[in-house]
């Protein structure tokens, strides 16, 4: 096979993964332009010639009681995958994020003889640290988001490089606020507030109705507040009733789609705890980090957390520099007395957006480039 038809297999199981993945897909076809990839994806790599074999909202189901009701179907899907690969054999698969079925996946094809790269390490210095058995067993090489990463994987014999952030290099260092609410269609006199509960269904039902009761409290005490939710284009009409019956029909901009720009024009994020937290901190805006989830999930996971902090931000940070109400804690009330805070503290945003800034800076790469080089090597290995 010529070097530039390369084909790579690869899974991204929700819209953060497909972010990341289109991003190296770019780097890919800059330095085999045949490449073909195939797999599960979603919108970012189809864009980029991506095969999506099963639709990527499949996979995207976050918890372990959440998980245990669609666990069939999933396990179903995972087989014909892996039988899929061993038959296509492709020069490499690529796991991206997703380690509850990328890690195992991984193993059992490097088992059979295929090379195996993980994109984004598994947080074993956040939660879980047994998991570390499971990426050696699994991944030949792993891309690393964060510049510490790699040390940490090196010391328990796995292979890693730091490849930056993604959205370091797709995120500006100055966002144009006005500019983006110029093309939502927003005024540029009053205050946006961003209404991020996630892009899964199952947290769509589980948070989002309190971040509309919150939006509700905060328009009775500031009436003038722009409110914004972006949802993707499966969950819109489900959204579209959870704000009907939150009494905010016509009061909320629902939005398909466009994250980016959301964030970019909004003065503060109302955000559930995952990637978006990091998306919200490389703009520069101020968010108040929050998560509700089954409670026997959240039982469990208090077992395994091996930091104080939840969001991203903080974690990178080594400090809680926004605020953070999960589960018991995110009520309506708390939500949005934290949220008003700060469209009242000038000062206290002015220093958050200089850490935010300087932590830009650090996860600033060309990932693209820098992920390509990391599979040449496993290539050549």
């Amino acid at each position: 096979m010529n070097a530039s038809q390369r084909r790579f297999a690869m899974v991204a199981g929700e819209a953060s993964g497909d972010l990341l993945a289109g991003r190296m897909l770019d780097g890919f076809h800059s330095r085999w332009p045949d490449v073909q990839a195939i797999g599960i994806g979603g919108p970012q790599m189809v864009a980029r010639g991506f095969q999506t074999w099963w639709p990527q909202e499949k996979l995207a189901v976050r918890g372990y009681i959440e998980v245990l009701r669609h666990y069939p179907e999933i396990a179903s899907i995972r087989r014909q995958l892996k039988a899929r690969v061993l038959h296509e054999r492709p020069d490499v698969f690529i796991g991206v994020d997703a380690p509850d079925f990328n890690l195992g996946l991984e193993a059992d094809l490097r088992a059979a003889g295929i090379r195996t790269v993980h994109f984004v390490c598994p947080s074993i210095w956040a939660w879980r640290p047994g998991r570390i058995e499971n990426i050696r067993a699994a991944a030949d090489h792993v891309l690393c988001i964060f510049p510490f990463e790699p040390e940490l994987l090196a010391s328990h014999g796995v292979a890693g490089s730091y490849v930056g952030h993604p959205l370091a290099q797709v995120i500006p260092m100055e966002p144009d606020r006005a500019a983006a609410r110029a093309k939502l269609g927003l005024s540029t006199q009053a205050p946006v507030v961003a209404l991020l509960p996630g892009s899964r269904r199952s947290e769509l039902r589980y948070i989002a109705p309190r971040f509309l009761d919150a939006a509700r409290l905060m328009r009775k005490t500031e009436p003038h507040l722009q409110l914004v939710l972006p949802t993707l284009p499966t969950l819109i009409d489900e959204a579209r009733q959870m704000i009907g019956a939150a009494g905010l029909e016509g009061q909320v901009h629902l939005i398909e789609g466009r994250s980016h720009e959301v964030l970019a024009a909004c003065d503060v994020t109302l955000i559930a705890s995952g990637t978006a937290t990091l998306e919200a901190a490389l703009f520069k805006r101020p968010m108040v980090i929050a998560y509700n989830m089954n409670y026997l999930t959240w039982r469990l996971m208090l077992t395994k957390q091996l930091q104080p902090w939840v969001g991203l931000p903080n974690i990178l940070c080594r400090d809680f520099v926004v605020p953070e109400l999960i589960q018991n804690e995110a009520t309506p009330e708390a939500l949005a007395r934290s949220t008003l805070d700060w469209l009242r503290s000038p000062a206290k945003v002015s220093n958050l957006t200089q850490r935010f800034t300087a932590l830009h800076e650090e996860l600033l790469r060309d990932t693209p480039t820098l992920c390509a080089d990391a599979i040449e090597k496993v290539l050549a290995s």
